[in-house]
């Protein structure tokens, strides 16, 4: 494994992780990969992504388990920014899409989907 650069943003970040399961599938979770690849992921939904404040966004996946790390800048309210994504166009009809694939209540948002997880360890200085 080569693994991953991380962004130089110039300024102080927060860091969200959070987790969600997929269906036990192999054939969905493999549909579930695919869309959202640089060429199948709905532009609608990055370009919201973005505009709620966002500055990265990666899944991570491990079987079913899904991993997501959110970079926000400091003065980023989640809630709100939730609350707002929810609102954009194609947001909806790609969370219930999605719902195809995850472990997840029919007509949830994108944040009732994904469950918070809390830092536990990091290498202490």
């Amino acid at each position: 494994m080569e693994g991953y650069s991380v962004k130089e943003y110039g300024q102080a970040v927060k860091r969200y992780v959070q987790t969600m399961d997929l269906k036990d599938d192999a054939e969905l979770i493999a549909e579930y990969q695919r869309r959202h690849s640089r060429e199948e992921a709905w532009k609608e939904i990055l370009d919201g992504i973005r505009q709620v404040g966002i500055l990265d966004m990666q899944i991570f996946i491990l079987g079913t388990r899904l991993v997501m790390i959110v970079e926000t800048p400091l003065d980023f309210d989640w809630d709100s920014a939730m609350a707002r994504l929810a609102t954009l166009p194609r947001q909806q009809e790609w969370e219930d899409y999605m719902a195809i694939f995850q472990q997840c209540r029919p007509g949830a948002t994108s944040d009732e989907k994904w469950q918070e997880m809390h830092r536990m360890f990091y290498l202490y200085e």
